[in-house]
C-alpha cells in the first residue's frame, strides 16, 4: 500500500541517500504534530500541550505501554497506573493498546481505536519492544494516517527515541549500547536519532558514537521533563530543562551558514571530528530542514 511504501522508504533511507531523495532532509509530519519528551515526565504544561493538540479533554487518546516489560505492565499493574496518570491530568477518554504479537497489530480490531483517536502516546521502557510489536504493521500504518489527518503522537523516554528513523539504544540486552540489534525506529521524524534522559544521566556525549558512523543524521538529545513539539520542518522546546542538537553533516551537505554559538557567529562549520552541540531551552525554535536555530 502507498503508506507502507512510504514507511519502507523512510526506514531504508535513514542511513544515507536514496535514489528518490539525493538530499538528506530531516522533517516531521506536515499536518500533525509530535511531542517528544526526554523521560520522567511530570510537567503539566507538556500534558496540556498534548491534550490541546489531540483535541481537548474529551478527545479519544490511545496510550501504547508496550515498551514496558511484562513484570511492570501485568504483575505491577503498570497499564492501569499509566492510564491513571493521564486521568489525573484531565484526559477523560483513554484507550490502552498493547500487544507483543505483530500479527495482532495487523488486525483491524486491534488498531481500530487509532483510526478514531486525536492522539497516541508511547510510554517508557525499552524502545526495541515497540519495534518488535508494531514496525511495518497495519498499526504502524494507522499511526502515519493519524498524523496525516492532523493528529498528534507523543512519547516519553523510549517513547521519544522510537519516533525517530534511527533507533538509539535499541539493543535487546542493554540500554548502554548505542547501536544495537535494532537500529530502525518508527520514522515519524526522518533522518534523525533521538536520545533521552540526557543531562540527568550524563549522556550528552553518547550520541557521537552514532554520528561518527552516520554523520548525515541529525542528533537530538532531550533532558528529563523536557520536550520538543515538532510540526513540519520546525520544533519548539517546552519543559523544564534543555534539548541538545547535534548536527554532524559538516561541509558535505552544508547549504547555509551554521552558527554554533550566539556569542561566536563567525563559526560557519565544524571541523571534522568536533564534539559540539547546541543546548536549547524552553521557547527556543529550530529549523530541521535547514538545520539551524531560529532566532
Amino acid at each position: 500500500m502507498k503508506i507502507i511504501s512510504t514507511i519502507l522508504l523512510l526506514t531504508t533511507g535513514l542511513l544515507g541517500f536514496t535514489q528518490e531523495s539525493p538530499e538528506v532532509i530531516t522533517s516531521g509530519p506536515q499536518n500533525g504534530h509530535l511531542i517528544i519528551v526526554g523521560g520522567n515526565l511530570s510537567d503539566s504544561a507538556i500534558y496540556a500541550e498534548f491534550m490541546e493538540l489531540a483535541g481537548g479533554p474529551e478527545a479519544l487518546i490511545v496510550i501504547i505501554p508496550t515498551a514496558g516489560n511484562d513484570e511492570f505492565l501485568i504483575d505491577d499493574g503498570g497499564i492501569e497506573k499509566t492510564k491513571e496518570r493521564f486521568e489525573k491530568h484531565g484526559f477523560k477518554n483513554i484507550t490502552m493498546l498493547h500487544t507483543r504479537n505483530p500479527g495482532e497489530a495487523n488486525m483491524e480490531a486491534f488498531y481500530a481505536p487509532i483510526k478514531k483517536a486525536g492522539g497516541v502516546w508511547f510510554s517508557g521502557g525499552r524502545q526495541w519492544r515497540l519495534v518488535d510489536s508494531y514496525k511495518n504493521t497495519k498499526t504502524h500504518e494507522a499511526l502515519f494516517e493519524l498524523l496525516g489527518r492532523g493528529g498528534v503522537i507523543g512519547g516519553s523516554s523510549a517513547g521519544a527515541s522510537i519516533q525517530a528513523s534511527y533507533l538509539v539504544r535499541g539493543d535487546t540486552k542493554t540500554n548502554v549500547v548505542m547501536m544495537g540489534d535494532h537500529e530502525e525506529g518508527l520514522g515519524f521524524l526522518t533522518h534523525c536519532a533521538i536520545d533521552q534522559h540526557l543531562l540527568a544521566l550524563n549522556r550528552q556525549f553518547d550520541i557521537f558514537e552514532i554520528l561518527k558512523e552516520h554523520p548525515e543524521l541529525l542528533g537530538i538529545g532531550l533532558d528529563e521533563n523536557t520536550a520538543i513539539v515538532v510540526h513540519g520542518d520546525e520544533f519548539e522546546v517546552i519543559g523544564k530543562s534543555f534539548v541538545a542538537v547535534y548536527d554532524g553533516t559538516m561541509c558535505r551537505f552544508i547549504r547555509d551558514k551554521k552558527d554554533w554559538s550566539v556569542e561566536r557567529p563567525e563559526i560557519e562549520k565544524l571541523p571534522e571530528g568536533s564534539e559540539r552541540f547546541y543546548l536549547l531551552g524552553a521557547g527556543r525554535k529550530y529549523n530541521l530542514r535547514e538545520r539551524k536555530v531560529i532566532e
